[in-house]
């Protein structure tokens, strides 16, 4: 499951980690976020042990929204080693996500 992480959590969860990961900055009233959650939760399982993925509620982290310059949501970031390697904004379909981490996660 895609955990909900605020300002506090994104820098051990996020940056001081190893490997691909996917953060969801998604607002809870965004129409096409709710459509992109439950694809998210099924590549979080699918992805286990390859990649990790993390919603941020722009809402609640504005600070976090405003540092990686989000605009619209949902906005997906792909993290490697604490660097941002990817950004996909809108909905995406499952296999265009699963790409991206796969090609992310090696």
């Amino acid at each position: 499951m895609a955990k909900i992480i605020n300002s506090n959590e994104f820098q051990n969860n996020v940056l001081n980690s190893d490997g691909a990961i996917l953060v969801d900055f998604f607002a809870e009233w965004c129409g096409p976020c709710k459509m992109v959650a439950p694809v998210l939760e099924e590549l979080s399982t699918e992805m286990e042990g390859k990649a990790r993925i993390f919603k941020v509620d722009v809402d609640k982290s504005g600070d976090l929204a405003e540092r990686y310059g989000i605009s619209g949501v949902p906005t997906l970031i792909i993290f490697k080693y604490g660097k941002e390697v990817d950004k996909i904004v809108g909905f995406q379909p499952k296999e265009t996500l699963k790409a991206k981490l796969q090609q992310y996660s090696n």
